[in-house]
């Protein structure tokens, strides 16, 4: 039986911006803005698109996990939603047998400000073996480095864009 953790942040950045960083650039973005979790990212087959296979390496740090093989099943750039599901490794070598992270983001309400609302599932699903008691918490950490990126690449970005003037703060 598949389960969810689900979680949210508010960026105050436009939609676009966010969307772009998030699809195109994640397998830079995420060893440079998480570098205690991740070390490397590699894309192993496609394009950046639906199917697209990615090779994240995990840092030194990370004492249970050292690579995980993700794939992005879910791209719908209408509804600005991003799925990518663990195919090899990582949470699969814990007892997992399905593990996605998904990523849904949605211009805020206020048409004054340029804020992104960034809606963060985490669906996971035990084999049928005994489950050990520190994989139970494997999703909610999931989600909390999620989050973390979340406002690391909003971060990053404010203080970029600002940097080359693409960007004003008011």
């Amino acid at each position: 039986m598949i389960k969810e953790v689900k979680g949210q942040a508010k960026v105050s950045l436009g939609l676009d911006v966010i969307w772009k960083s998030l699809t195109k650039e994640l397998q830079f973005i995420i060893p440079k803005l998480m570098p205690e979790q991740v070390e490397e990212g590699h894309v192993l087959e496609g394009d950046g698109g639906l199917g697209t296979v990615f090779l994240f390496n995990f840092s030194q740090g990370i004492k249970t996990l050292r690579y995980q093989k993700e794939k992005i099943v879910e791209l719908d750039e209408t509804l600005h939603l991003l799925g990518l599901q663990v195919v090899e490794g990582g949470h699969l070598d814990h007892s997992f047998s399905y593990y996605k992270t998904t990523f849904q983001l949605t211009a805020a309400h206020d048409a004054a400000t340029a804020e992104t609302i960034v809606d963060v599932t985490v669906a996971y699903e035990f084999q049928a073996e005994p489950v050990k008691a520190s994989h139970t918490h494997m999703p909610s950490i999931t989600m909390a480095h999620s989050l973390k990126f979340v406002k690391s690449l909003e971060s990053y970005l404010l203080t970029n864009l600002v940097a080359a003037g693409s960007l004003t703060t008011g």
